[in-house]
């Protein structure tokens, strides 16, 4: 193994939505053990995607995901709290790869080498499986956090500023797991600093 050159795919979910953490994922492939059906998670359905990610954990050299937590954004700004997600998981890897493969504009300071590649979750396939843990993963937080807040129909948005999902934070307010940070959530907080809208 220690000639061979270990290549991580990296990508992120959740940089849109109102509420809740955003994830990512960093995932080693096994040449040996190719997975078919790869695809970037956005261009697969639920159910493509929940019957991949299990076989990308079986059959990945190694895989871990990780977040950055909603009052990490409020703070850092999204970008930087999804970079710092995306250094989370590559760091939490249980081996070091050698070159780091991020979809995208930017690359986490891993102190390894990486290449940020645009539109990289369908032209990489670590990325691509990198997308799909990343986006199962946090699917199955927002299906966590509705059994707490079930008011706000997080089973079905996920989060992302659907008609419902404003609806629901004009009706019951924003709760702890909103995004204070992002305009619909901080127009609600604070409606006297935009008068007339």
């Amino acid at each position: 193994m220690s000639n061979i050159l270990l290549v991580c795919g990296v990508d992120e979910a959740g940089r849109g939505p109102l509420a809740g953490p955003v994830s990512a994922a960093a995932v080693i492939l096994d040449d040996a053990h190719p997975i078919a059906g790869l695809a970037d998670s956005k261009k697969l359905s639920e159910k493509q995607r929940d019957l991949l990610a299990p076989n990308i954990r079986e059959r990945a050299l190694a895989w871990a995901v990780a977040y950055a937590e909603v009052d990490e954004i409020d703070r850092l700004n999204i970008l930087q709290a999804t970079l710092l997600a995306m250094r989370r998981a590559v760091l939490a890897l249980p081996v070091q790869p050698h070159q780091i493969l991020v979809d995208g504009l930017h690359c986490p300071q891993t102190g390894i080498a990486s290449q940020a590649i645009v539109k990289g979750d369908s032209k990489v396939a670590a990325i691509s499986a990198a997308s799909i843990l990343a986006k199962t993963a946090r699917d199955e937080l927002m299906l966590n956090l509705h059994e707490r807040y079930p008011q706000y129909g997080f089973d079905g948005h996920k989060g992302y500023p659907t008609a419902a999902h404003l609806a629901a934070l004009r009706e019951h307010g924003v709760s702890e797991v909103h995004r204070r940070s992002f305009k619909p959530v901080r127009d609600l907080l604070f409606p006297s600093a935009h008068p007339g809208t």
